[in-house]
């Protein structure tokens, strides 16, 4: 996880009362972000024009589309659950944003025990020392925000990831055996007495690369493709700029 969305979550977890809750406990006792880190590892869409400052010229109506005028992608329901994970994406790109996006809404991003399992069912053997690395900015997470580096979610706490677009491209030309799946999110924490997270984490970014191979899509981190990642203008559900660099929101099937 990156220093700016370390910040964040210590930011947000300090605003719940999560350190103080840490403090009382004697240390006994956690908006990627899988996977942040160095430049390899998911990061920031690249700054983009506000709506305002990329109206579309008149009379195209492709310039003029943007994503939440677009029809959303309807994600593939999973067939299955396990390890933490839904299960049961089809092959084509569809099935691998699928992938991502439960993937995201599903990481334990504050359980190490939790993500090490998650991890280990969903991370490429190819993608050598990548699970224990996203382990340990796990729990270096949890140390940042006044928890033991290792531990489940804090009592009383409950978190949830919401995708809203993704931007989905081929690593492999048109074989599409390997791609990189960005997604913009939001993450609200509430507490148990259902109170609202009064400044959650809202427009993150992050991304993924996911191969496929053995029958599901798995996330690698192997240098070759690393070095084809690229940068997407930032997302505005109301900008033509995003629309035409390829973001689309997305829906969970009914």
């Amino acid at each position: 996880m990156s220093d700016g969305k370390t910040r964040r979550a210590r930011l947000t977890l300090a605003g719940l009362g999560i350190l103080v809750i840490g403090a009382l406990a004697g240390g006994g006792v956690t908006a990627a972000a899988m996977l942040g880190g160095d430049d390899h590892r998911p990061g920031t869409a690249a700054p983009a024009s506000t709506a305002a400052e990329s109206a579309s010229p008149s009379g195209s109506r492709q310039t003029a589309m943007t994503p939440d005028k677009a029809r959303k992608l309807v994600l593939e329901k999973p067939t299955g659950q396990k390890d933490g994970l839904s299960t049961g994406f089809s092959k084509g790109p569809v099935g691998a944003i699928s992938t991502a996006v439960h993937f995201w809404e599903e990481y334990a991003f504050l359980d190490d025990q939790k993500a090490r399992q998650q991890l280990k069912a969903i991370v490429s053997p190819d993608a050598g020392g990548y699970v224990d690395e996203q382990v340990s900015e796990v729990r270096r997470l949890r140390e940042e925000v006044g928890l033991p580096p290792s531990g489940g979610t804090p009592a009383g706490i409950t978190f949830s990831t919401t995708v809203n677009a993704v931007r989905a491209t081929s690593l492999t030309g048109t074989e599409g055996k390997v791609v990189q799946i960005w997604m913009n999110y939001d993450r609200y924490a509430t507490t148990a007495g259902g109170g609202p997270d009064d400044e959650p984490l809202k427009d993150e970014d992050t991304d993924l690369l996911l191969k496929w191979q053995d029958g599901a899509w798995k996330i690698t981190d192997e240098s070759e493709y690393r070095e084809k990642r690229s940068f997407p203008r930032a997302y505005f559900p109301d900008s033509n700029v995003s629309w035409s660099d390829g973001w689309q929101q997305v829906r969970h099937a009914d």
